[in-house]
């Protein structure tokens, strides 16, 4: 492969403005994440604590392998929303190692709203398990939630992709032999029973985890029997009366300890063979990216100088260079794995709309994944174009992305609008990841397109 040539001069003081303000936008961007994910002085942290209870993200730092990576999944969710009352939508999800495999977990939140589900908590629940199902890996779900969030039931309650979908997923992902490990850490009440009840082992807490269908107050008003959580449906009661439960721990990090020692029995999990060889680091430094990603997305993004700065030795094989020359498509090394890569140069045209078709059939029957890196406004439009069929073609493009069963990751640079997000692969298109920098927007059109479109009717 060859390696790509660099046509910008990183020390030039327009280079270094534009730098410097994308990464005023970063520094904005981790000190409200840093608001969100560090809460240790709030009163229901300090009441959390007290009970002898570890916070959600403290509990999936000692469950994952010393000093390794937690890939958290949309930390910033429902942020600006509920009065702020929702921080991470009050749960935390994501992927990291256990005995070094890697898993699934999704820890619910007790000190935002007692662990309960707004509609973000929801997605970022069923995502979790999409994640899994996806990639075949093992999920663990560290259980500390009153359930549904009786206020916005009319969003979690009873539609397709509402609330009984997290127990659809488990039943699916059971049946394709992908191992689930509950650890229930306090209350696990109502339809929120059946995550441990559908898992393949599970661990309750004593004195502290509790699971029932129906609660100590809505079997007093039923049945008129008083009765304790505890008794009802705590540690003793689910390991040696219901069977629900399998192990007893004495608090968090024992329950802890015995689920890594679960993952000590648990057999790696099956992989698409992939072609690797040994990782190297881009040739010219990654740190520059910042002075390559657009705030004003009018202005065209330096896509090669992008690829130059992912790829391994900044090596890239270009695919069809001379032709369709709006999207760029072609093969590298990414941490030593072969990728092909489609990125946005321009509008997506008939011609660039056949030559990305061309190379992601070629990566999916090739075995080879894909990096799809958006900037794209959409489809070019007028009278000509429409006449050449852009259509047709801009459908075949689709029907690639559709149909790739390659593992995809999107990373949205700039713009990502209208038919152009379906064609690079957005979120309907099932990537097994997308990722969007913080100056990035996604949209039906853009703000003055749409003007127009009011206005003129």
């Amino acid at each position: 492969m060859r390696q790509i040539i660099s046509n910008r001069d990183t020390a030039t003081t327009d280079f270094l403005k534009k730098k410097q303000e994308y990464q005023e936008i970063m520094d904005q961007y981790r000190n409200v994440l840093e608001k969100t994910v560090n809460r240790n002085e709030e009163p229901s942290v300090l009441k959390h604590r007290k009970r002898n209870k570890l916070p959600a993200r403290k509990r999936i730092e000692l469950l994952i392998d010393p000093k390794t990576p937690f890939l958290e999944l949309s930390p910033l969710a429902s942020h600006g929303q509920y009065n702020g009352q929702f921080p991470s939508a009050g749960i935390v999800t994501g992927v990291g190692l256990i005995h070094g495999k890697p898993a699934v977990i999704v820890a619910n939140d007790a000190t935002v709203k007692g662990g309960t589900y707004v509609k973000e908590t929801l997605k970022k629940h069923l995502r979790a398990q999409e994640i899994a199902l996806q990639n075949h890996l093992p999920c663990v779900y560290l259980v500390d939630s009153g359930g549904i969030f009786l206020p916005e039931q009319e969003n979690l309650f009873p539609d397709r992709d509402h609330f009984g979908r997290i127990f659809f997923n488990q039943a699916k992902m059971s049946a394709e032999g992908i191992p689930q490990i509950s650890v229930v850490m306090g209350s696990c009440t109502a339809g929120g029973a059946y995550v441990p009840a559908m898992s393949d082992q599970t661990i309750i807490v004593r004195n502290q985890g509790a699971i029932f269908i129906g609660g100590p107050p809505l079997v007093e008003a039923a049945t008129g029997e008083s009765v304790t959580a505890e008794e009802l449906g705590g540690a003793l009661v689910h390991t040696s009366i219901s069977g629900v439960a399998d192990h007893i721990a004495e608090n968090d990090s024992d329950a802890i300890d015995i689920c890594r020692s679960i993952f000590e029995t648990i057999p790696e999990a099956e992989k698409q063979p992939l072609n690797q060889t040994s990782p190297e680091e881009p040739f010219f430094n990654p740190g520059e990216l910042y002075g390559f990603a657009p705030l004003n997305l009018k202005k065209p993004v330096a896509m090669y100088e992008i690829i130059a700065r992912l790829t391994d030795g900044s090596r890239f094989d270009e695919f069809k260079a001379n032709y369709g020359t709006t999207l760029i498509t072609g093969f590298a090394r990414i941490h030593g794995y072969m990728t092909g890569i489609v990125a946005n140069n321009g509008f997506l045209t008939s011609e660039a709309s056949l030559k990305g078709a061309h190379l992601i059939q070629m990566c999916n029957f090739r075995k080879i994944p894909l990096l799809f890196l958006q900037n794209i406004t959409g489809f070019i439009v007028g009278k000509k174009y429409e006449h050449q069929g852009i259509a047709r073609d801009g459908a075949k493009l689709i029907h690639a992305v559709a149909t790739a069963s390659v593992p995809k990751i999107t990373v949205i640079v700039g713009g990502s609008y209208g038919a152009g997000n379906y064609a690079m692969a957005g979120r309907a298109y099932n990537p097994n990841f997308l990722f969007m920098w913080p100056g990035a927007k996604i949209g039906v059109m853009g703000g003055e397109q749409a003007s127009f479109v009011l206005n003129a009717i």
